[in-house]
Parts: C-alpha cells; structure tokens; sequence
C-alpha cells in the first residue's frame, strides 16, 4: 500500500527497517506522559510480537519516518477475530500537518482488507488531540474507564473508542 499526500510524505507498509525510528517516534510519545501507560519502549522482537503482522504503516518525509500507527488484536478468541486496537503516533516535528489523519485513515481501509469489522482504542483522556482525531474518522466514544491504570503511580483516566466498519462484518 502506497500513497501519496505531496510530494514528500509517503504512507507505505512498515518494514522491519523502519522500526528504530518507529521506537523513537513512540519514547517521544511516552515522554509526553499522554500518549499511553507504557513507560518502556520494546526491542523489535517483543514489538513485532504484539503487532499484526499486516495493518503496519509508517508516513515517510524525504525518507524520515514522520508517524507510525498499527493495530494488535484485542483477544486471541476467534469470536474476536474482527476485532483489533489501534495504535497512531506522530513525530512531534511533524504534528499538526495531517499525517495522522491520513495514517489512520488508511490503518481503517487496510483493517477493513483484513476482515476486522471493529476498531478501538482506549486513549488517555487528556490526549484531546488524539480523541478529535479518531472522532474526525469515524470513531465514537463509548464512556471513559475511570482510573483504568497507573502512570508513574498516578490513576488515569482512558476514553474508550470504537469505529464499526460499515463494508465488513455488515
């Protein structure tokens, strides 16, 4: 998957290559202490592990990775098989010029390639920026799960989201 937004930003398959880049994309986004309750990034082997192996993308500028966004599966169940959590980070030096959107954007088509009928994503509830933008793409939120977890020992809130396919699962 192929596709370009100008002349310089690329949003293609993530390769094994792109991942030291991927992982600083990701410590920036933990570094932020909105963007997820991880506080480690994984090597490649633990993070090829939890990833699907297809629904991989990455936006290239100039050959730099600008953003990343994959889904892991929400349950080894086969009833969920359809079901899958996305994951959208963007390069601090890059927000706020649509890489996100256009990156989940084609994360939703991909996704829908692959028979799942149902995103979501359980985004912290200070990180206005990422609800607005899965809401811009056809996510609605559910509720938000009240101290679900700790972030260096402080409870925080997550708004779970959810965007039904309207071509799969139908």
């Amino acid at each position: 998957m192929e596709t370009t937004i100008t002349t310089s930003v690329i949003v293609t398959d993530m390769l094994p290559e792109h991942y030291p880049q991927v992982k600083a994309i990701y410590e920036l986004g933990m570094a932020t202490n909105n963007a997820t309750l991880e506080t480690k990034a994984p090597d490649w082997e633990e993070w090829d592990a939890k990833y699907m192996k297809s629904c991989r993308l990455v936006a290239l500028q100039n050959g730099v990775v600008a953003g990343w966004a994959a889904l892991t599966a929400v349950s080894g169940r086969c009833v969920y098989a359809g079901v899958a959590e996305d994951s959208v980070y963007i390069h601090p030096d890059f927000k706020g010029q649509g890489i996100g959107k256009l990156l989940l954007q084609k994360l939703v088509l991909a996704s829908e390639q692959e028979g799942i009928w149902t995103l979501q994503a359980g985004i912290l509830n200070e990180n206005k920026a990422s609800i607005k933008l899965h809401e811009q793409c056809g996510f609605r939120i559910l509720g938000v799960r009240e101290r679900l977890g700790q972030l260096h020992g402080q409870w925080r809130d997550i708004c779970l989201m959810e965007r039904r396919s309207n071509v799969v699962g139908v």
